[in-house]
């Protein structure tokens, strides 16, 4: 073509190339507005040209891009290995309050163990058993830390179907943590279905701060520990699944 300019190829073969100029980069760069994004090891050896006002260092824009990038994904990596460093302690204590259930010795032990040491465990203010009554059970919970509950009380709390209720930024229910309701600020209920046999029942965790717990929480090692419970609670009443 005539517009094209042409010179003979360095490497002894005769060969006519291309001879690439400054508005062919231009539009090559243009074309690909990535090009240093993706080589990034170029931008070190690219020469700046400041001639007046509004011309742009092409090589210090890049590599502030570059550093904001790294410096984005410094913070990404520490956020990730914080949180999981965080979930496996999670997990260290969900192990040890599971042990501690199933290593009780009588059911009442298992029950105390419940109520009052898996707050420590769990690094929770209270933990609390509540269930519903039917026409056998007693008018009072028969220990410290377990609640007797209308009829239906945990569906009208829960919701029908439904497995755990979590909630930030409220007050606490006597009904579920009696006196000490005054102080829970966040809490969470987790349905606890025992057996056919018998009414369900409820584990609530009750915390001080506000935000302790929330909608928006992971409830997995949670269900865990419920199921763990139900089973052990099964075993000790000798209750049909």
């Amino acid at each position: 073509m005539s517009g094209d300019r042409t010179v003979t190829a360095p490497d002894g073969s005769g060969r006519q190339v291309k001879l690439i100029t400054a508005d062919d980069v231009v539009a090559y760069l243009k074309a690909h507005p990535d090009f240093f994004e993706k080589h990034p090891e170029l931008a070190a050896e690219v020469t700046p040209r400041v001639q007046g006002p509004g011309v742009i260092d092409m090589q210090q824009a890049i590599l502030k891009r570059l550093r904001g990038e790294i410096d984005k994904l410094k913070s990404e990596r520490t956020e990730i290995i914080a949180n999981s460093r965080q979930n496996q302690i999670v997990q260290n204590r969900i192990q040890a309050a599971v042990i501690s259930i199933i290593q009780a010795t009588t059911f009442e032990k298992m029950i105390h163990v419940v109520t009052h040491e898996l707050p420590e465990l769990l690094d929770v203010d209270f933990i609390t058993l509540a269930i519903e009554a039917n026409a056998d059970s007693p008018k009072r919970a028969p220990a410290r830390g377990v609640y007797v509950l209308a009829p239906g009380a945990i569906d009208a709390a829960i919701g029908p179907e439904k497995q755990a209720r979590l909630r930030s930024h409220i007050i606490g229910e006597e009904a579920f943590f009696g006196d000490t309701s005054r102080f829970v600020k966040s809490d969470v209920l987790v349905r606890l279905h025992v057996s056919t046999g018998s009414p369900d029942g409820v584990m609530c965790f009750g915390a001080r701060d506000p935000v302790a717990f929330g909608p928006d929480m992971s409830t997995e090692l949670l269900f865990f520990l419920a199921k763990v419970l139900e089973n052990t609670i099964r075993a000790w009443l000798d209750l049909p699944e």
